[in-house]
C-alpha cells in the first residue's frame, strides 16, 4: 500500500463500527428467536424492530457528514454505498424476525438453526472488520471468511429447498411460510457479502 495523503477523520471509521454493531444486535435477536414462546417472540420483535430504526438513524448520521465534509478518508460514493449496504443487511435480518413471528411459525425448519448460525457469524466477522477500514490493513481475511460462510449458506439454502419440496403430503400453506423464511434467511447471507465486496472494493482502490 502506497502513502495515503486524504486526511484521516477518525469519527467516521466510529460511526461504521458503531453501524456494523447493528448488526450483531439483530443477529443475537434472531438466534434468541428459534428457541422462544410465542410471547417472548412479540418482546424479541420488538427490539428487533428498534435495533433496525437505531441502524437507519446511524446511517443517516454517516451519510450526513460525509455531505457535510469538504474531505473524507476516501471516496463519497464507496462511503455512501458502504453506509446503505450495512443499514440493508440489519433490515434483511429485521424481514427473516418478521415472517417467522407473523407466521407463526411454532418450529422452523431443522437446518434453520445452522443458517442462523452463519448469520451470527458474519455479523461477527464484519463488525470486527470495520474498524480496520482506517489502515485498510488485514481486511483479507475478512471477505475471504465472509465469502466462505456464504457459499456455506447458499449450500444450506438449496438443501433446505429440497428437503422441502420433497416431504410427502406436506402442507401447501406450511411449504409456502417455510419457503419465505429460508429466502429471507439467504437474503441476509447474500447481504452480508455485499458489504465485505464493497469493502473489497474499497480495499482496492485505497491500496
Amino acid at each position: 500500500m502506497g502513502i495515503r495523503l486524504t486526511p484521516q477523520d477518525p469519527r467516521f471509521f466510529d460511526l461504521f463500527a458503531a453501524s456494523a454493531r447493528h448488526l450483531v444486535d439483530a443477529a443475537a435477536e434472531l438466534t434468541a428467536l428459534l428457541g422462544a414462546s410465542a410471547d417472548e417472540r412479540e418482546v424479541i420483535l420488538k427490539r428487533v424492530h428498534e435495533i433496525e430504526a437505531s441502524a437507519r438513524e446511524a446511517t443517516h448520521e454517516i451519510i450526513r457528514k460525509v455531505n457535510g465534509s469538504f474531505v473524507t478518508p476516501f471516496d463519497r460514493a464507496d462511503m455512501h454505498g458502504l453506509a446503505v449496504a450495512l443499514d440493508g443487511c440489519v433490515g434483511l435480518i429485521e424481514a427473516a424476525v418478521d415472517l417467522i413471528v407473523l407466521y407463526r411459525v411454532d418450529e422452523v425448519l431443522p437446518r434453520v438453526a445452522k443458517q442462523v448460525e452463519v448469520i451470527s457469524r458474519m455479523a461477527d466477522v464484519t463488525a470486527d472488520a470495520m474498524p480496520r477500514l482506517r489502515s485498510m490493513k488485514g481486511l483479507t481475511a475478512y471477505w475471504v471468511e465472509v465469502d466462505r460462510l456464504e457459499n456455506r449458506a447458499n449450500k444450506a439454502y438449496r438443501r433446505m429447498l429440497a428437503e422441502l419440496f420433497n416431504t410427502p403430503g406436506a402442507d401447501p400453506i406450511t411449504v409456502m411460510k417455510h419457503k419465505d423464511i429460508i429466502d429471507a434467511l439467504e437474503a441476509a447471507a447474500n447481504g452480508f457479502e455485499e458489504v465485505a465486496v464493497k469493502v473489497e472494493a474499497i480495499s482496492v482502490r485505497e491500496s
